[in-house]
C-alpha cells in the first residue's frame, strides 16, 4: 500500500540535495540510505534514498537519480509516496497510520454513536480527525489526548470527548459579548 511520507521542497547546495516537507512520523525510517519511494507525477517515478542528514531543523535527502542541482530542482513539489505492507506497525505503540484510524466507528465518552472517521489531516500544529457525522455533515477533532482519549484498532473505534460545539458546531455556546469592546 502507498502511503505519503514527504514533498520535496527546493534544491539545497549544487550536489543534488533536496529539502523535503516531512510527511511522516517514521523519517529516519522512511529515508533511509536505499529506500525506495514513488513520486505522484505522471508518470509515477521511482526514487532512491542515496542518504539523508538532519540541517537546520530539516530532512536533507540525496537521491540516486538526481546527479546534480538542476536534476534536483525538477522534482520540486513532487509528492513522495512508501509501499508500507498492509499488516506493518509504526514502531511507537502510541502511534497510528491514517489508513489504521480511516474507517472507525467514532464513539463519545457518554457511549453515544458519534460517526465514523473519514480522513485524518495533517497540519503543522497538530492532527486532525475529519469525522462524518449522522446526517452526513463533517467536522474536525483534534487528535489530542484530551479529546480522544482511547483508540481501539481491534475493536474498531476512536473514543471522543464531546464538549459543546465540538461534534456538534450548532451547539457550540457563544461567548457573551463586551458591550463595552470596540
Amino acid at each position: 500500500m502507498l502511503v505519503t511520507v514527504g514533498r520535496i521542497g527546493r534544491a539545497h547546495g549544487i550536489k543534488g540535495e533536496v529539502g523535503l516537507i516531512v510527511q511522516t512520523d517514521e523519517p529516519d525510517r522512511r529515508f533511509a540510505d536505499g529506500a525506495t519511494l514513488v513520486t505522484d507525477s505522471k508518470p509515477a517515478r521511482t526514487l532512491t534514498v542515496e542518504s539523508s542528514r538532519w540541517h537546520s531543523g530539516r530532512l536533507l535527502v540525496k537521491f540516486v537519480e538526481a546527479a546534480d542541482r538542476t536534476a534536483a530542482e525538477n522534482l520540486r513539489n513532487l509528492v513522495l509516496r512508501a509501499d508500507v505492507p498492509e499488516d506493518e506497525r509504526p514502531e511507537d505503540p502510541d502511534e497510528y497510520y491514517d489508513r489504521e484510524l480511516i474507517g472507525l466507528a467514532v464513539r463519545t465518552t457518554d457511549g453515544e454513536q458519534a460517526g465514523e472517521v473519514i480522513d485524518v489531516v495533517h497540519l503543522p500544529s497538530q492532527d486532525l480527525l475529519e469525522i462524518r457525522r449522522p446526517g452526513g455533515s463533517a467536522v474536525l477533532v483534534p487528535l489530542v489526548e484530551e479529546l480522544v482519549p482511547e483508540i481501539s484498532l481491534d475493536e474498531g473505534y476512536v473514543l471522543v470527548a464531546d464538549r459543546p460545539g465540538l461534534l456538534d458546531p450548532e451547539g457550540a455556546e457563544v461567548a457573551p459579548t463586551d458591550p463595552g469592546a470596540s
